[in-house]
C-alpha cells in the first residue's frame, strides 16, 4: 500500500512510521509512505498557508490553495485513493473503517491545523474522521493512529492474520482476558482451564470472557452485535453471574 501524507510537520511522523512493524513492513515494500509539506505549495512570497477567518473569530484557518494544489499535484483523479481529512467534526473512527480502508492500493491524509481549514477544502477530500470527541493541536497524531490501526490488517504485516482477528473491535466484541508465564504472581493465578489443554474448554471461556468483558466495559458494542445461539446463552450465564455478585 501507499500512503501519502500532506502535513506542516512531516517530521512528526519519523518515529512512528519507521519503528515496529511499520518499519518492517517499509523495508519489505509491503507499504511505502511518501510525505508531503503543503507549504511548498503556498501561492505567497511568505509561503503562508493561513489567514484570518472571514466574519472574525479565533485563530487562523488553513487556506484552500496549498492544499488543494498538493493534492491535485500528487493524486490523479483515476487513482481511486480515498483522501482521509482529519477533523474533531468526523466521523467517529472505528474498526470497521480500518477494515475497509484496508482494501486500497493507496490512501492519502490531509492534517489539518491551527484553529481549522477553509470550508472549501472539504470538498476535495473522500472521508473526514475523527479519533475521538476531544480536540488535538494538529491532524498530525490521529493520521499515526489511523495508519497504524489499517496497516496491521495487510496482509504480510502481521505474520499470523488470527493475531488480529481475536483483537478487541475486530469481531465486535473486547477481546478475552490473556496470561502468560508465570503461573502464579503475587497470589494471581492463571486459570485452571487455560492450562488444561481442552481446546473447546478453551474456546468456550475465551468467548465467554469476551462477552463479560465487553458486557461490563462497553455494553453499547453488545447492541450492535449479532449473537450466536451458544453466544446468547454465554451472556445469558454472564449476566447471571454478574447479578449475583450484587
Amino acid at each position: 500500500m501507499n500512503i501519502k501524507i500532506f502535513s506542516l510537520f512531516p517530521e512528526m511522523f519519523q518515529g512512528a512510521l519507521t519503528e515496529s512493524l511499520l518499519g518492517k513492513a517499509t523495508q519489505k515494500g509491503i507499504l511505502n509512505f511518501e510525505m508531503i509539506n503543503f507549504r511548498d505549495y503556498a501561492t505567497n512570497k511568505f509561503q503562508h498557508v493561513d489567514d484570518t477567518p472571514y466574519g472574525g473569530g479565533v485563530g487562523m484557518l488553513l487556506m484552500p490553495e496549498p492544499i488543494v494544489y498538493a493534492l491535485r499535484d500528487h493524486i490523479a483523479p483515476e487513482d481511486n485513493t480515498p483522501i482521509i481529512l482529519t477533523s474533531p467534526q468526523g466521523k467517529i473512527f472505528k474498526q470497521e473503517d480500518a477494515n475497509r480502508l484496508a482494501q486500497y492500493d493507496s490512501l492519502a491524509f490531509v492534517c489539518g491545523h491551527y484553529e481549522g481549514f477553509d470550508e472549501r477544502i472539504r470538498d476535495y477530500v473522500t472521508d473526514e474522521y475523527s479519533i475521538g470527541d476531544y480536540v488535538l493541536t494538529g491532524g498530525e497524531l490521529p493520521t499515526m493512529v489511523m495508519i497504524d490501526s489499517i496497516a496491521r490488517l495487510i496482509p504480510g504485516v502481521i505474520k499470523e492474520q488470527a493475531s488480529y482477528e481475536e483483537d478487541s473491535f475486530y469481531q465486535g466484541l473486547l477481546e478475552y482476558p490473556q496470561y502468560t508465564k508465570p503461573r502464579s504472581f503475587e497470589g494471581k493465578e492463571v486459570p485452571e482451564v487455560l492450562l488444561s489443554g481442552h481446546h473447546e474448554n478453551i474456546r468456550r471461556w475465551q468467548k465467554k470472557e469476551a462477552l463479560r468483558r465487553t458486557y461490563q466495559r462497553r455494553p453499547d458494542l453488545l447492541a450492535n452485535y449479532s449473537l450466536s445461539k451458544e453466544e446468547r446463552k454465554l451472556l445469558d450465564a454472564v449476566i447471571d453471574e454478574e447479578l449475583q455478585k450484587n
